[in-house]
Formats: C-alpha cells, sequence, structure tokens
C-alpha cells in the first residue's frame, strides 16, 4: 500500500490532540470517513489552522501512519463562510453533519453523499438565515433518501390507500407516524398500546384514534407496527430494537394539515426553497397556501417530524437538533 494518498474531503468532526494538533474525521470523496491528524493546526501561524476547520472543502494528500493517518498538504477549494457567521446556518450544518456520520462508510467511496452534503451547505450558505430551516428541512429528506429510507409520503403506510391532494377536500386527515414509516390516514389507525392520541400544531391532545371497520385494515395495521418487521437504515452500529434514548418522543402519530402534508410530498424535489420563502412548484398547485410563503412554524413541524423519524431510522439522536427550536422560535 503506498505511504502517501490523495483525496477531496469535507471536514465533518475536529477535536484537540496533544499540545497542537487536531483529530480531523473528514468525508472524502474516494476513501468514505477518515480520520486523520492535523499536525501544528492549533498554533497561532500554522498552514493547516483554517483548513482544519469545519465543513472546510480540501484537496489532501496524506501519510498512512500506523494508528492514525496525518495530513501532509492541504489546499482549500471551498470553506462556506456564511455558515459559521449565523447560529441558525451553524447549527443547521452541524445537524446535516451528523446524519452524514450516521451513514457514510469507511474506506468506500462517497461520491454521492460528497456531493449532496456540498450541494446542500451551497444552499444553506447562500440563503437568507431565516430560510435556514427551510433548506435543513429539505436536506434532511434527501440525506434519508440517500441512506435508503425515505419516509413514504404519497400513500397511507397502514393501507396503501392514496393520500389525494389533487381533492383536497376529500382527504379525511392525515397523520405521520414514525414506526410505520410515513403518512397514514387517521381514521385507520388504532389506539397503539401506551400512546394516548396525537398532537397536532397547538399542541393539544386530540380525541382518541377510531378502530378501523375492515378486518383486512385492521390486520394490516397491527402486522405493518411490529417494529421487527420495519426497514431500518444500515449502519455499523445499529440495531433492529431502538434504543431506549431515541425512542420516538410524545405521541407516535403527529397530524398533518394539508399545507404541511404537500409540503412533504414535495421534499423530494431537487430544488425546493426559493429565495423569498415560496417552494418551487413545476404545476399549479391544488393547495393555494403553496402559492405563499410558508411560515417558519410549518417548516419547524416538519423537521420535527423528519428528526423524529431519522433518529428511529439511524437508532441515534441528533444532538445538534437540541438548538433547533431555540434558534427559530423567534421566527415562528
Amino acid at each position: 500500500m503506498a505511504a502517501t494518498y490523495k483525496a477531496t474531503g469535507i471536514n465533518l468532526k475536529g477535536t484537540p490532540l496533544g499540545e497542537s494538533d487536531r483529530l480531523l474525521t473528514v468525508l472524502t470523496r474516494e476513501h468514505g470517513l477518515v480520520r486523520v491528524v492535523a499536525p501544528g493546526a492549533r498554533k497561532s501561524n500554522s498552514k493547516l489552522g483554517g483548513r482544519s476547520a469545519l465543513f472546510v472543502v480540501n484537496d489532501l494528500l496524506i501519510s498512512k501512519g500506523r494508528s492514525l493517518d496525518r495530513i501532509v498538504q492541504a489546499e482549500t477549494l471551498e470553506s462556506y463562510p456564511g455558515l459559521g457567521q449565523d447560529l441558525r446556518k451553524l447549527t443547521a450544518s452541524q445537524y446535516l453533519a451528523e446524519l452524514v456520520l450516521f451513514q457514510a462508510l469507511s474506506d468506500h467511496p462517497q461520491e454521492e453523499l460528497f456531493c449532496l452534503l456540498n450541494e446542500h451547505f451551497t444552499r444553506l450558505d447562500d440563503a437568507p438565515p431565516e430560510l435556514a430551516i427551510a433548506c435543513l428541512t429539505h436536506a434532511v429528506y434527501h440525506f434519508l433518501a440517500t441512506a435508503g429510507v425515505p419516509p413514504q409520503v404519497h400513500e397511507c403506510c397502514l393501507t396503501q390507500r392514496s393520500l389525494m391532494l389533487e381533492q383536497p377536500n376529500t382527504l379525511q386527515g392525515a397523520g405521520f407516524n414514525v414506526v410505520a414509516g410515513g403518512t397514514v390516514h387517521l381514521d385507520t389507525l388504532e389506539p397503539v398500546e401506551g400512546a394516548t392520541a396525537f398532537a397536532g400544531a397547538s399542541g393539544t391532545r386530540s380525541p382518541q384514534f377510531r378502530s378501523v371497520t375492515s378486518p383486512s385494515s385492521n390486520l394490516a395495521s397491527r402486522s405493518l407496527i411490529k417494529k421487527g418487521d420495519l426497514p431500518r437504515a444500515a449502519t455499523g452500529t445499529a440495531s433492529y430494537a431502538p434504543a431506549p434514548s431515541i425512542k420516538p418522543r410524545g405521541h407516535l402519530v403527529t397530524e398533518l394539515s394539508t399545507l404541511e402534508l404537500a409540503i412533504l410530498q414535495c421534499l423530494a424535489q431537487p430544488v425546493l426553497v426559493r429565495a423569498d420563502g415560496r417552494i418551487h412548484l413545476d404545476s399549479t398547485p391544488q393547495i393555494p397556501e403553496l402559492l405563499h410563503p410558508i411560515p417558519v412554524s410549518t417548516w419547524l413541524k416538519l423537521e420535527h417530524v423528519l428528526r423524529q423519524y431519522a433518529e428511529y431510522q439511524f437508532d441515534r439522536s441528533i444532538r445538534s437538533a437540541c438548538l433547533i427550536d431555540t434558534c427559530f422560535s423567534t421566527l415562528s
């Protein structure tokens, strides 16, 4: 094996090492996740000081070591300066970095994940600070899709009945069930042991779910919410039984408005958020609210839903997410 190798990578995590070094976790195109030492990076006159900062993209020349590899040379390609100048953007970028660390592999090329992360960092860097939550929500869905576990948002997870937004007046209520894997018709749900009712946008409790009337639907509901049968993200440390710390918080089902459901169904689009706060639409929407800027409170609710889903799928808590509500509370 060569004594040195080249890689293009973005710094996702950094910790002090020794008197003046920094230990970096870097997502590279060619080799996936690597842990490398940036020697002397914490010295005031170090050439690696700025190049070892978070979210900086570098062309790297790395020498192999017995336990840890070391950076020999680094040339900065991109630094995303706007991410560190606003707390909302910084929190969102750290949140995305955690999602990448959950799913990235070592010793395997990670071209798709690398490009997707840089794409969403560019959008966060360019967006007005108040739209960071919209950019984050869009990105979370994309990373779930890249991991192979996007939530189902166009049909009921329990009955596979379509959630028809083309006829919004006929939609009898929709919710998001973390354990079932996405959206559900509320009128098909049975009470789940340990969960009394779902909470709406106001935080008030709604009545208990009505029992299903169809025996076949009843059987489907019971069988599809068994945790052991559900797909989970493939990670090195994940198990099929969720850890107690990341069980879906609060109620298992979150009620969705028609607008919230419509936005969920748009999240797969490659481009979504416009500079004025509206979303890109390919055709005239059936939901008039989509023609106007989306309220921050709506994005916060959708982020929270996807956060619970991601934590359940990856079997880990997103630590940076605890600051999201604080950062955006004044805007909601």
